[in-house]
């Protein structure tokens, strides 16, 4: 489950309005892809763009459970990139979240599953990106609009979570949309999450 415009500062990047509740999508099962694995462009994909983001490992079946104890669903913390085709996303269609982010390979993810005891506050976690070893992103989780334990319980009003269900949480400012540089094969990405590792993703057409 997706989260789009989560951080403040993306939000300002891109001049939307901030979400009065969270904004989610769906990223499709054949999207996912390991931590070291080729970031497949479509035939026809322009705008491939990064976005680090920390996800959110449910540990346990959740359904309507409220934010003071949605963390104690929750198994663990990864790092994954929701990778995004813009074109797909933002110009065939109007806003079509899913088409445009789940192409497969659009959901690298990994390289561990770091356990709840092993982050004290995932609401200050560092997390970046960096493309042909430049930086692009460079954010903290304490940007966030809605918390991860805000996400888990507004998720659950709607539909059940079940072990194994990951939320990605939304992406920090310096996207590629931002400023017009996308991905191009041969392109080589770096996403990192403090303490979790880091994710590299080189990508082929």
């Amino acid at each position: 489950v997706g989260v789009a415009l989560n951080y403040h500062l993306h939000i300002q990047e891109t001049g939307a309005k901030g979400p009065a509740e969270p904004v989610l999508f769906i990223k499709a099962g054949s999207s996912l892809a390991g931590a070291y694995d080729p970031i497949i462009m479509p035939q026809t994909g322009l705008k491939l763009d990064w976005e680090a983001e920390l996800g959110v490992v449910i540990g346990r079946t959740v359904r309507n459970v409220t934010a003071a104890s949605a963390l104690d669903h929750v198994a663990g913390y990864c790092l994954l990139d929701d990778v995004s085709e813009r074109a797909f996303q933002t110009e065939r269609g109007g806003q079509q979240h899913t088409k445009g982010k789940s192409a497969d390979s659009f959901c690298p993810i990994g390289p561990w599953l770091l356990t709840t005891d092993a982050i004290a506050d995932p609401q200050r976690i560092a997390l970046w990106t960096e493309v042909n070893g430049g930086r692009m992103q460079d954010g903290n989780s304490r940007d966030m609009i809605f918390s991860g334990a805000a996400l888990i319980a507004y998720i659950s009003e709607f539909m059940s979570l079940h072990p194994g269900d990951i939320i990605a949480t939304g992406t920090p400012d310096g996207v590629g949309a931002a400023t017009g540089n996308y991905l191009k094969a041969g392109d080589r990405m770096e996403a990192e999450v403090e303490k979790i590792g880091v994710l590299t993703n080189r990508v082929v057409r």
